[in-house]
């Protein structure tokens, strides 16, 4: 990378595009964006395929990809390393007994270092990482001095609608990363990502797919919601209907319960995924009603014409 012909960056892009659904636009920036040599930080909501275009870009790569999650505990030691505790008792401290931190394993190992929930990390720990993206080195005390190989990259991910416990990054780590913004796919997209990931088929998953993600894309606008479901909400939306006909023994789409079977399943998938504004005096269960009722019920009553 950083070498990648446009011939090359675009075969990636072609092999990687077949194992993902809508994400064309956001692989073929974060394929540029890397194959330049820059790190780099993508903004979306959860639920967005911004791990798996990462796993699909480095497994294509064949380089390592090394998770961290940014909280409050995200130590500059747990991120760099620690030198063994025993071992310096017995030893005292060495090269031998230091214990690498995801930091250095991806730098030693030239992989891409992805760091979910970025701005929930102490700013002393992000800024840990300033030197190891401007001189793509950093100094390790009683270690020496890692360099990192020409494929390491720092990937960060940030959730643009949660504001509980996150921090404002500081110029200094901004300036270094680019940005991509990675937004909810479209409803066909959504719909044929239900589709891959549950393998449903047959009468009731043509009617059930549809309704599931309209559903689950309905908490997105409702206005007392503050953040909505993910596709992965539609998917176990779908699942956990799909089983509930088996039970119920249900198998036409037209029959009386199957609207009812669907509500009983967004209760199941959706009402801990959907964020209520505090300010609204309303429960989950209750947005959920209203969106089903839209659906199911208003829907059809104003496409019927009589």
């Amino acid at each position: 990378m950083g070498t990648e012909t446009g011939t090359d960056v675009g075969d990636t892009r072609r092999r990687i595009a077949a194992h993902l659904v809508g994400r064309e636009r956001e692989l073929e920036l974060a394929l540029a964006a890397v194959a330049a040599g820059r790190d780099l930080v993508l903004e979306g909501p959860p639920g967005t395929s911004k791990t798996t275009m990462l796993k699909a870009i480095t497994e294509e790569w064949g380089i390592p990809l090394l998770f961290v999650e940014g909280n409050a505990d995200l130590t500059p030691a747990k991120l760099v390393g620690h030198h063994n505790p025993a071992r310096v008792l017995r030893e005292d401290y060495s090269a031998d007994n230091f214990v690498a931190g995801p930091l250095v394993e991806a730098m030693r190992q030239g992989g891409f270092l992805y760091i979910e929930e970025f701005n929930r990390a102490p700013e002393d720990t992000l800024n840990t990482l300033l030197t190891a993206m401007a001189d793509r080195a950093v100094e390790v005390p009683r270690v020496g001095r890692i360099e990192a190989l020409p494929t390491f990259r720092v990937i960060a991910s940030m959730n643009p609608f949660d504001n509980v416990g996150t921090t404002r990054l500081s110029t200094s780590v901004s300036d270094r990363l680019n940005r991509i913004v990675v937004g909810y796919q479209d409803a066909e997209a959504e719909r044929g990502i239900v589709a891959l990931r549950t393998g449903l088929l047959g009468g009731l998953a043509e009617r059930l797919i549809p309704d599931a993600v309209a559903v689950t894309r309905a908490t997105r606008e409702h206005p007392d919601v503050r953040q909505g479901s993910s596709v992965r909400g539609a998917i176990d939306c779908a699942l956990v209907a799909h089983e509930l006909f088996a039970l119920r023994e249900l198998s036409d789409p037209s029959d009386d319960e199957y609207r009812d079977t669907v509500y009983d399943a967004m209760l199941v998938a959706l009402s801990g995924r959907i964020h209520v504004d505090e300010a609204a005096e309303t429960t989950p269960e209750r947005v959920l009603r209203e969106i089903w009722e839209d659906r199911f019920i208003l829907e059809p009553a104003r496409a019927d014409p009589g």
